[in-house]
């Protein structure tokens, strides 16, 4: 299904909550722009000069170290909106994104934002809501690299993957994801990753197939999450 820039904004679950017709005066600033699939929509480093919401398709967000190498931070779906922290603060961009597949989204242009929350201040809370939950999240990932074993770090990465974008048919999960994927997720080598799959699958928690991986006893891995050794 192919959402418009209003219903992107309105199903926010922060924007969401504005007035009827401040997220009509967001959307009347939201130009609409198609990518193809393994298109670059912005890059780290960029400046900071939209924000973007996304109508169809999917986009992954990642961050690439001093050395090169790059690190898978999220999944987007239609509904979710990505690029607010430059957008606002009109510093360069913190990750890049690409386009899954193809993809369809809007973007509204820093100037026209911040001319629209001088003249209908109200917008500035949600925002800040916005931000913070950024923030809580990439505090997460910090937390999971410093306190959280291996093992403990895929099972969850696996369990929020397989919340947000994962197929359920009887009970099983399916999630489209590479080990190569999962690995620059976690910033670890593909061989451990692997190693850790074998052994749940050996154990009957998960299924493994070219570019998926089926989670057939989330509660195990729950558990793996909950030791945390």
């Amino acid at each position: 299904m192919t959402l418009t820039a209003r219903a992107v904004l309105k199903a926010n679950l922060l924007l969401g909550n504005l007035p009827e017709p401040a997220i009509d005066k967001l959307a009347a600033l939201a130009i609409r722009g198609s990518y193809r699939s393994g298109t670059r929509i912005f890059a780290q480093g960029e400046p900071g000069d939209a924000l973007y919401g996304l109508i169809a398709g999917q986009v992954r967000i990642s961050a690439s170290t001093p050395g090169g190498q790059e690190v898978f931070l999220n999944i987007l779906e239609p509904g979710d909106s990505f690029g607010e922290i430059a957008a606002l603060d009109g510093h360069p961009r913190t990750a890049s994104a690409d386009a899954l597949t193809d993809t369809e989204l809007f973007l509204i242009r820093r100037a026209d934002l911040l001319a629209l929350i001088a003249k209908e201040p109200q917008l500035a809370l949600p925002l800040l809501e916005l931000l913070c939950k950024r923030l809580r999240w990439t505090s997460d990932l910090i937390e999971e690299a410093a306190f959280l074993s291996v093992p403990a770090r895929l099972a969850r990465r696996l369990m929020r993957l397989a919340e947000e974008h994962g197929k359920r048919v009887d009970g099983l999960v399916t999630l489209r994801l590479t080990q190569a994927d999962l690995a620059s997720f976690m910033n670890v080598s593909r061989q451990i990753v692997n190693q850790h799959l074998q052994q749940w699958r050996e154990r009957g928690w998960i299924d493994l197939a070219r570019g998926r991986v089926v989670i057939r006893n989330a509660d195990a891995l729950r558990g793996v999450v909950d030791a945390r050794d």
